[in-house]
C-alpha cells in the first residue's frame, strides 16, 4: 500500500464539495502520484457518487446506488484522503484559509471549490407545504418515494432533464402525472421545437398530461399540498409536486474572497480563477472551453472530467480542459445522447425518422456543426468508438462546416468523413 504524508497537517489540497466532482478531483490526485495531504470537505451525508439515478433507476426502486460511487467508503481511508464533514463558510484567499462552519479552519497549498449547484427554489404561495419536492440529494429522492405510490397524483413543474426524467419514472411506478412547463415540449429549450414535440408524443403516449407554455404560480392546500395553480387559471388536483427548476451554482461561501464570480465561478482553460492557487470545476465553474466558449455546464459527464482535469491542473499541468460536452437521459425505453453544445442554431438538419423515433440531429450555426442529438441512435459517445456520435464529436470538436445534404445522407458514412475532415 502508498504510504502518505500525515505529518504535514497545516497545509493540504482542498477540496471543497463532496459531491461527483470533487471525488473524481480526489481520486485524481493519488492516481496522478500526489503522496501529501488532501481533505475533502462537504456536508453531503453520503460518499462521492453521480446523481443521475435519482430520478431514474434508484427513484424508481429498480437499482441501489453502488455502481455510482467514485469509489467505495474505504478508498478514502485506505488512500490517505481525509473527509471532513462540513461546510466552507469563508476562504481567505490571501492567508491560504478556509472557515469551516464548525469553527475549524484549514489552510492550503491549492485549493478545488467543487460545490456543484442547490435547487433554484420558487418563491411561490404554498411552496412550504408538505408534499412540495426538489431532487438533489438522496434524502430527497427517498422522500419522493414515500409519496409515489401507485393511484397517486403528481404534479411535475418543468420538463427539463430532471422533470421529464421524474414524470417518466413516476409514470413507470403506476403515478398519475401532470406536468407544467413553460416551453413547447418536454426538453424543448436546449434540443429545439422539432425534438421537444418528439419528446411530448412520447409522454403523452405514457400517460402524462402536458400543459405546454405555461408556469406554476402557486400551491395550494391545507396540512399538505392539493393543488398547483397556473398562470392561465388551471387549478391542478395532485397528492404530491415534484419541481425540477434547475440550480443555482454555490458560491455564498465565496463572498469577499476576492474570487470572480458570474453565473458561477469563473476559471480559464486549466480551471483557475482569477486568485492564485485557487481552482473551480464542475457544476459550479462558468469555465472558457477552447471550442464552444465561455459556459457553466450541470451535467454528469463533465463533473467527473473536469474534476480530473483540475486535480491535474493542481499538479502544474497547463493542458486545457477542452472535452468536447455530452450527456444523455433514458426515458421510458428511449435513449437520448447528446454530444457539443449549442445555445443557438440557424438549422437542423435530421438523419433518420422523427415520426419513427431514431434520428440524428445536427445543430448548425452558419454552416458550421455545433452539436448533434440522437433519440434511440448513434450509441454512447463515451464508450462506442463505432458509433455515430463518437464521429459527430470529432466534428464538432474539428468546427465542421458540413453540407447539410451529406449530414442528412444515411449514405454518408460520418466517421469516414470525421476521418476525412480531420486529415
Amino acid at each position: 500500500m502508498a504510504v502518505y504524508s500525515r505529518a504535514m497537517t497545516s497545509t493540504a489540497m482542498l477540496i471543497m464539495g463532496a459531491g461527483m466532482c470533487g471525488g473524481n478531483a480526489a481520486v485524481a490526485l493519488r492516481e496522478e502520484g500526489y503522496r501529501d495531504r488532501v481533505v475533502l470537505i462537504g456536508d453531503e451525508p453520503e460518499v462521492p457518487f453521480g446523481r443521475p439515478p435519482l430520478s431514474k433507476t434508484y427513484l424508481r426502486g429498480d437499482k441501489n446506488l453502488s455502481d455510482w460511487l467514485v469509489r467505495s467508503a474505504d478508498w478514502y481511508a485506505e488512500n490517505g484522503v481525509e473527509r471532513v464533514s462540513a461546510r466552507v463558510t469563508a476562504i481567505d484567499a490571501s492567508a491560504h484559509e478556509v472557515a469551516l462552519d464548525s469553527g475549524d479552519r484549514f489552510a492550503y497549498d491549492r485549493l478545488l471549490i467543487a460545490t456543484g449547484g442547490r435547487n433554484r427554489r420558487l418563491s411561490l404561495p404554498g411552496a412550504d407545504l408538505a408534499g412540495v419536492f426538489g431532487l438533489r440529494t438522496v434524502a430527497d429522492c427517498e422522500a419522493i418515494q414515500r409519496w409515489a405510490q401507485p393511484g397517486q397524483h403528481a404534479v411535475v413543474v418543468g420538463m427539463g432533464f430532471i422533470g421529464a426524467e421524474v414524470a417518466a419514472s413516476l409514470r413507470q411506478m403506476g403515478v398519475s402525472v401532470t406536468a407544467v412547463f413553460s416551453g413547447s415540449g418536454p426538453l424543448a429549450r436546449v434540443l429545439g421545437d422539432e425534438v421537444g414535440a418528439v419528446l411530448a408524443a412520447v409522454h403523452r403516449e405514457n400517460g402524462v398530461a402536458l400543459v405546454a407554455d405555461d408556469r406554476v404560480v402557486a400551491f395550494a392546500g391545507t396540512e399538505h399540498v392539493e393543488n398547483a395553480v397556473t398562470t392561465r387559471g388551471a387549478r391542478l388536483a395532485c397528492d404530491f409536486a415534484v419541481v425540477g427548476a434547475g440550480i443555482e451554482p454555490s458560491v455564498e461561501s465565496l463572498r469577499d474572497s476576492g474570487i470572480a464570480v458570474d453565473n458561477g465561478v469563473l476559471v480559464d482553460q486549466q480551471c483557475r480563477t482569477s486568485v492564485a492557487d485557487v481552482y473551480a470545476a464542475g457544476d459550479v465553474a462558468n469555465h472558457l472551453h477552447p471550442v464552444f466558449g465561455r459556459l457553466r455546464v450541470e451535467h454528469y459527464n463533465n463533473a467527473e472530467r473536469q474534476g480530473r482535469a483540475a486535480a491535474r491542473a493542481m499538479l502544474g499541468s497547463n493542458e486545457p480542459f477542452a472535452d468536447i460536452h455530452s450527456f444523455w437521459s433514458d426515458q421510458y425505453e428511449h435513449a437520448i445522447e447528446y454530444v457539443g453544445h449549442a445555445r443557438r442554431w440557424d438549422r437542423f438538419v435530421v438523419r433518420g425518422s422523427l415520426e419513427e423515433r431514431a434520428f440524428l440531429g445536427f445543430y448548425l450555426e452558419g454552416g458550421r456543426l455545433k452539436a448533434v442529438v440522437g433519440l434511440n441512435r448513434g450509441g454512447d459517445p463515451e464508450i462506442n468508438e463505432d458509433g455515430e456520435l463518437f464521429a459527430c464529436k470529432a466534428l464538432v470538436r474539428d468546427g465542421a462546416e458540413i453540407d447539410a445534404q451529406s449530414l442528412a445522407d444515411e449514405s454518408m458514412d460520418l466517421r469516414g468523413l470525421a476521418a476525412e475532415l480531420s486529415a
